[in-house]
């Protein structure tokens, strides 16, 4: 799954959010990526919670067999992947779009898409590390025997 997610983030940056920007004028371009990013933050907020709870089930199984903490890097990742999404959606964005309007804000709009995009790229970062980290994983459990 944390591949999944991982792939969704880069499809994101790489193909989704460019596109409207080479093919429209900047305002619908933007409404456009807009759109894109408000569901792709509910999608993350889904994702890294579940993540979470997984990555906690995990760690907890582990340290009840003596075998580690209860709190692993994973989780780090996953609750760093939240973080980014809440601070930059439901933090940055309004400003954002503040900024966008003629508003008066602490910041200027070239700082706080700064801000948003290096958030977005933290992400990814970090959902990648997941994603590494789970394909890396052994396989536990008992498979066919022959």
């Amino acid at each position: 799954m944390p591949g999944l997610w991982a792939g969704a983030l880069l499809c994101i940056a790489l193909i989704a959010t460019p596109a409207p920007f080479a093919t429209l004028v900047q305002a619908d371009a933007g409404r456009v990526v807009a759109r894109i990013f408000a569901q792709e933050a509910w999608l993350s907020i889904g994702l890294g919670g579940l993540m979470l709870m997984l990555e906690r089930r995990a760690a907890a199984e582990a340290a009840e067999a003596g075998q580690g903490s209860q709190f692993t890097l994973g989780m780090g990742l996953a609750l760093l992947a939240l973080g980014c999404t809440v601070l930059g959606y439901y933090g940055l964005q309004p400003m954002i779009a503040a900024a966008k309007a003629g508003q008066p804000t602490a910041l200027g709009f070239a700082v706080l898409h700064g801000l948003s995009f290096g958030l977005f790229a933290i992400k990814i970062v970090a959902v990648t590390a997941l994603a590494w980290r789970a394909a890396r994983a052994p396989v536990t459990g008992s498979g066919p025997s022959s």
